[in-house]
């Protein structure tokens, strides 16, 4: 949305002025006179005032045709967890059998209210949540590798087996002694078109997408039911492998992909996917080329449904399915989001 607030846009000028790291994230700032957009804390030289027209999201920017800066990297950089979220992060991460209280985060200097905010905003989740899912993993980890489930328990801060085991359950729905299903794995990860999750099992990635896709939350609860698993915060080799993929692509040192998929979907699904998969980068198909080349010529409504039921984004490239009439049509992540793709894999 386009500010249109007085007092606000001249706040936000001064803080752009000042490079005010506070403000990142906060605005977008597009300078008509280079038809760039930057965040607030951008080293490049500043505009001045009546050049500017200020957004509330990335994605607002890239509609009215601002391009990304390239020295502030504005989608990439506006996401990224700052410094308070990172340290707490450490804190978790090398204290693992102890559970972080608030008390702590202030003596480290860390708002517990404004931790709070950030991790319910980009992970839906309180950072205590998140504290519990990082233990159950190392514990879920320690089990799979052969310790029995008091050792798992105490290993990562339990004083109690009925509270593990609870807990234990809760957030992966089986029993620490009867495990059937590694739980899938999520992270979260930021690209030059903003920031996206990953989910993964022990097979391969089973969903890439940018954080404000509208049907996301639907996508993880039929990705839970359909794999009979819950997802947890964590980390795999397929992850692993992914973000260096990922990363290689976007800096144009990458055309496809190598990465193993796990696709959850029904056989048609699955069969138009993988279709998708043969379009080469840099080119486009239509729907009824699509529909042709998997033999249902006359299933182009099915086929376009299929597409927008594609839970693994840029691998599985749905942006390369465009109208009959050389027309963008409708894309999960955005339309300028496709289009960004389609110029990037051009040049590639």
């Amino acid at each position: 949305m386009e500010i249109k607030d007085v007092q606000k846009i001249e706040e936000y000028y001064q803080a752009l002025v000042a490079r005010d790291q506070s403000y990142v994230g906060i605005f977008f700032v597009g300078v008509k006179t280079t038809s760039i957009f930057c965040i607030a804390s951008c080293r490049a030289r500043k505009p001045k005032f009546e050049n500017t027209v200020f957004y509330t999201d990335f994605k607002d920017a890239l509609d009215h045709g601002f391009r990304p800066c390239k020295i502030c990297k504005p989608t990439e950089h506006a996401h990224q967890a700052p410094e308070f979220v990172e340290s707490a992060i450490k804190m978790v991460t090398e204290n693992p059998k102890q559970k972080i209280k608030d008390y702590q985060l202030r003596q480290a200097g860390i708002s517990p209210e404004k931790l709070r905010r950030w991790f319910n905003k980009h992970y839906g989740m309180t950072f205590q949540s998140f504290q519990r899912m990082y233990r159950i993993n190392n514990a879920y980890t320690e089990l799979k590798n052969g310790k029995n489930t008091a050792e798992s328990a105490y290993g990562v801060g339990y004083e109690s087996l009925s509270g593990f085991a609870y807990t234990f359950k809760k957030l992966l729905g089986q029993a620490p002694h009867r495990m059937e299903h590694e739980p899938i794995k999520i992270q979260r990860l930021t690209t030059p078109l903003g920031p996206m999750f990953v989910c993964a099992t022990e097979k391969g990635i089973c969903l890439l997408e940018f954080v404000d896709r509208r049907m996301l939350e639907s996508e993880f609860q039929d990705l839970q039911k359909r794999l009979h698993r819950s997802i947890i915060i964590g980390e795999n080799e397929h992850i692993i492998q992914l973000k260096k993929e990922l990363k290689q692509y976007f800096e144009g040192q990458r055309s496809e992909f190598e990465i193993s998929l796990h696709l959850v979907g029904t056989a048609f699904q699955q069969l138009v996917w993988q279709a998708l998969r043969t379009i080469p980068a840099g080119q486009t198909r239509s729907y009824q080329e699509q529909a042709r080349l998997i033999h249902k010529p006359n299933a182009v409504r099915a086929v376009a449904s299929a597409n927008g039921y594609n839970k693994i984004a840029i691998i599985i490239p749905c942006h390369r399915v465009i109208g009959s009439d050389g027309q963008l049509r409708g894309y999960g992540g955005g339309l300028e989001r496709k289009a960004w793709l389609l110029r990037h894999e051009a040049a590639l």
